[in-house]
């Protein structure tokens, strides 16, 4: 269902029936709250996450995406919509997912001290110019004390993620990497994408909840 978070942003929010007691706030992609995520929310909670995705974009749903890759973003906004997503949960223990734009945001959200564990699907380690925050950056995120566990799946080939990133990334120490090599950038979360790997897919999903649980 469709809630409205304190900051005036849209989120979908699904409850688990049988809870396993770990929610999740989830960050979508560049192109934002679409049925795609309404689906991913539902399929979660049905697997006992409960769930609630937040609008990247609040009141420019018609942003056209060349106009959203040079767009920038209150930091300060989407982290305080991922906590809030993760209240929106009622659980004590909280993960923090997102996919392309939205694993770059997991990554800094994992270095807030509000989640249990951070899983970033091919996230920018490093952001381009529009989405730099200086001392905020996902690296900066990631190396604070507080940081949670967290988990970076990545494809091989994804130009968003190019080697030199991925070993910066390794070596901090709360992180786990996952890569899948012949992968390339969106191939575990859009079916409809041309990019689409299904069996790489399915093990990344299977990573993921996993480390929720862990």
């Amino acid at each position: 269902m469709r809630i409205t978070l304190p900051s005036g942003t849209p989120a979908e929010l699904a409850r688990a029936e049988n809870s396993n007691g770990v929610g999740i706030a989830m960050h979508p992609d560049i192109m934002g709250l679409r049925p795609l995520f309404d689906d991913h929310v539902a399929r979660l909670a049905s697997r006992g996450f409960p769930t609630c995705a937040i609008e990247p974009w609040p009141g420019q749903d018609d942003l056209p995406l060349e106009k959203r890759m040079q767009a920038s973003f209150d930091l300060d906004r989407v982290l305080g919509d991922l906590q809030a997503a993760a209240d929106a949960t009622d659980c004590e223990r909280v993960g923090v997912l997102g996919f392309c734009m939205g694993g770059m945001q997991a990554f800094r959200a994992a270095g807030t001290g509000r989640f249990h564990r951070a899983v970033a699907f091919y996230g920018m380690i490093d952001p381009p110019e529009p989405w730099r925050v200086p001392g905020r950056d996902p690296l900066d995120m990631l190396a604070k004390p507080e940081t949670c566990r967290t988990l970076a799946i990545l494809g091989g080939k994804d130009p968003y993620t190019p080697p030199d990133d991925i070993e910066k990334l390794r070596a901090l120490s709360n992180v786990e990497t996952a890569i899948y090599p012949e992968a390339e950038h969106g191939f575990a979360h859009a079916p409809e994408r041309p990019s689409h790997r299904p069996d790489d897919a399915a093990d990344a999903w299977r990573r993921a909840t996993e480390f929720f649980l862990s």
